[in-house]
Order: structure tokens, then C-alpha cells, then sequence
């Protein structure tokens, strides 16, 4: 009983802010701190997208997002995984090839837009290469520093028994850099969140992103933080996915 108590004071201790930040974000417009036509009350938010959820509007929003956000950070894992992994593996390809990786990182994917269209058209690919593009980077130099980070002493023990390369790749090498490699997936989901609002405002006709600037566009200001909502509804539930992958790879740390 007195466990239950403690979990439940801690739920509601760890919900403080948010309650606050909630009763102060339906205060200010109710007492005139802020226009209602800028700042909707929370109450008015949720009731908007209930009504896009029941009236069917939302979901082929979300799913398209979704779909977008999955196959942009499946590319950028895959490639990010791979790179990182031969980069750090060997040192002198990540010594020839760290400056380039370092100056093409600070490009942005927002100001390269553009040239994605250039390439690929208005389709649905210069979508997903944005996304890619934004997420591929922290998967790519955790990996990388993941490898470089394995205790070299563990790696001579290894070698002193006769184990092969391959053996010391994977039963020694990749377990021990898979931490960071999940943290760097991690990062790269939270950079397609924002990379998926971003390109669907740019250049698209569905999606959460052009939800928020169509609901704008259109005065439905409640509607508009509605999906906002649901667009960190989308972010929380991505980040609590690859933590529960993360837990689930990395079980082998707990034993």
C-alpha cells in the first residue's frame, strides 16, 4: 500500500510543471492576460482535436507523418550504423574523412530544402531525404564515438587469446558500443520530428506539419494547437519506442 502511495506521489510530483503550465495557459486568455485569437484555452484545444480525431480528419494526417518519420530514420539508422561503425573501426578513414563529416553536419537540412527539390522532384522522396538528412548525422558520429570509446584493454585481452577479428567486432566491439549507438538514434528521432513539420510546411498538401499551417492559415487557431499537440503526443511516443528498443538490446548491461 504504502509502495502504491509513494508511485502515485511521484507521478503527480514529476506533474507539477505541467499542471501549472496548464492552469496558467487556460488563465491568461480566460482573464484577458492574452487575446483568446492568439492563445486558445487548453479546454477549447482538447475539444478541437477530439473533434479532428472523431470526425476522422487527424488520422491520415498522423499516418503520413508517420510514414515519413519511419522511413527517413530506418535510412538514416541503417547508414548512420554502418558508417559509424566502419569509420571508428578504422581510424585513419575517420581522420580522412572528419572534417568533411564535421562541415557537412552544419548544414542545416532546412536550408538545403531546395536542393532536394532540385534532385528529386516535389514528391514524396525530398521529403524523406530531409528527414534523413537531419537525423543521419547523430546516429553516424555516436556510433563512431561509440567504437572509438570501447576499452582498448578489453580489445589486447582478446587478441592475447587468439580471438579473431570478427570475434572481437561482434561479441566485443558492437555490444559495447550499442548504447551509444540507440542514444544516437534517439537524437536522430527527435531531429525527424522537427525535420517532418518542417518539410510539410515547405512543400506538402498532407501531414501533421501542414495541418498546423493549414488550421493557421484558416483562423482555426484552436484546431491549429490541437495538432501541435499532437504532433508532441507523436514526438514522446517515437522517443518512448526506441527506449523500450534501447532497454530491450541493451538487456545483456543488467545482468
Amino acid at each position: 500500500m504504502k509502495k502504491k502511495q509513494f508511485a502515485f506521489g511521484s507521478v503527480f510530483y514529476r506533474c507539477t510543471g505541467l499542471l501549472i503550465f496548464l492552469l496558467l495557459w487556460e488563465a491568461a486568455p480566460r482573464l484577458g492576460w492574452v487575446r483568446a485569437i492568439y492563445l486558445t484555452p487548453p479546454t477549447q484545444v482538447v475539444a478541437a482535436l477530439v473533434r479532428i480525431i472523431l470526425n476522422g480528419e487527424l488520422l491520415p494526417h498522423v499516418l503520413i507523418s508517420l510514414q515519413r518519420i519511419f522511413l527517413g530514420l530506418f535510412f538514416a539508422s541503417t547508414v548512420g550504423v554502418i558508417l559509424g561503425l566502419f569509420i571508428g573501426y578504422f581510424r585513419r578513414v575517420e581522420q580522412a574523412l572528419d572534417l568533411l563529416f564535421q562541415t557537412l553536419r552544419q548544414m542545416s537540412a532546412f536550408a538545403l530544402f531546395p536542393v532536394f527539390i532540385l534532385f528529386f522532384g516535389l514528391g514524396e522522396l525530398p521529403k524523406v531525404v530531409i528527414i534523413f538528412w537531419a537525423s543521419l548525422w547523430p546516429v553516424l558520429l555516436n556510433t563512431s564515438s561509440g567504437v572509438r570509446d570501447v576499452d582498448s584493454v578489453l580489445i589486447r585481452s582478446a587478441k592475447s587469446m587468439g580471438a579473431t577479428k570478427r570475434y572481437i567486432f561482434l561479441h566485443i566491439i558492437l555490444p559495447a558500443t550499442t548504447p551509444q549507438i540507440f542514444t544516437g538514434i534517439r537524437l536522430g528521432g527527435s531531429y525527424c520530428v522537427m525535420a517532418v513539420v518542417a518539410a510539410e510546411m515547405i512543400g506538402a498538401t498532407s501531414g501533421l506539419g501542414y495541418l498546423v499551417l493549414y488550421s493557421q492559415q484558416t483562423f482555426k487557431v484552436a484546431q491549429m494547437y490541437g495538432s501541435i499537440i499532437a504532433l508532441a503526443i507523436l514526438g514522446v511516443g517515437l522517443n518512448w519506442i526506441l527506449q523500450s528498443l534501447e532497454k530491450f538490446f541493451s538487456s545483456w548491461r543488467q545482468m
